[in-house]
């Protein structure tokens, strides 16, 4: 049966709108949809969490997407080949306790997964400021279409509220960067308060210290993936994943132990 224009305009706006309304009040708002993100957002919604993930472009995956200066292959190690594995990813495996992967295969699968599991995702979205509550606690999300941005156009946000808000940008660590520019004073759960900043590639550094370097960073701020190591001063990685995921589902556990915890 034939549909008019007018229905179809109907049908996306009635949608999104209801999945908007519906995200106005988050347990965990996840900024980023890369590997640690869409990782994270994963773990939350299979424990039954309302998480959603705001990405600023108009795709998802991150880094992976192009695997290593555009040969769309990552790696992926032993220890994360568990997790991936879970997203039906198909690994080949290369030398002891590493796998190759294909990108494109990874971020769709991962993808999938994550939206079959219940999160919901944003895409053209950033996440421009954070809300903070008592004692500058962070409580939520800033929201407006990257497209308004790009353009440099004085137009308001709106904001969602979160339990637990998650810094998944990658290298910029965004989130963190706003909280400290916008908030006097404030100090982070580093040695010295402050962000340290990513060091130059050392894969097998970078890999080793992303786990214990995915933490709470500030109240109500968690960080993942190469944010975190970009905050606490650790090399970058290059082509090789699997910290990035095993980042996602440690940010997922503290994630949890926050909400559950009601701070």
């Amino acid at each position: 049966m034939p549909i008019s224009e007018i229905e179809v305009t109907r049908g996306i706006v009635e949608g999104f709108t209801k999945d908007f309304l519906d995200s106005l009040q988050l347990d965990v708002a996840v900024a980023g949809a890369g590997p640690a993100g869409m990782t994270c957002a994963y773990f939350l919604a299979k424990e039954g969490h309302k998480v959603a993930i705001f990405e600023r472009n108009l795709h998802v995956g991150g880094g992976m997407w192009g695997g290593g200066m555009l040969f769309p292959r990552i790696m992926i190690q032993e220890e994360a080949a568990e997790i991936v594995r879970g997203f039906n990813v198909r690994l080949e495996p290369f030398g002891d306790g590493y796998y190759v992967s294909d990108s494109v295969e990874t971020v769709s699968k991962c993808t999938a997964a994550a939206v079959d599991a219940g999160v919901k995702i944003w895409i053209g979205v950033s996440v421009e400021d954070v809300l903070i509550r008592e004692e500058d606690r962070v409580a939520g999300v800033v929201l407006n279409w990257r497209a308004v941005e790009l353009a440099n156009l004085h137009v308001d946000p709106l904001a969602m509220e979160a339990k637990v808000v998650v810094d998944a940008t990658g290298h910029e660590a965004g989130i963190v960067h706003t909280v400290m520019r916008k908030i006097p004073g404030a100090r982070l759960f580093t040695e010295s308060g402050q962000i340290v900043g990513e060091k130059p590639m050392w894969a097998e550094v970078g890999e080793a210290e992303i786990v214990d370097n995915t933490r709470q960073v500030y109240p109500g701020l968690l960080v993942s993936g190469m944010a975190a190591n970009a905050i606490y001063g650790s090399p970058r990685m290059g082509a090789i994943f699997g910290g990035m995921f095993l980042s996602g589902r440690k940010t997922a556990e503290l994630a949890t132990e926050l909400v559950r915890a009601g701070v």
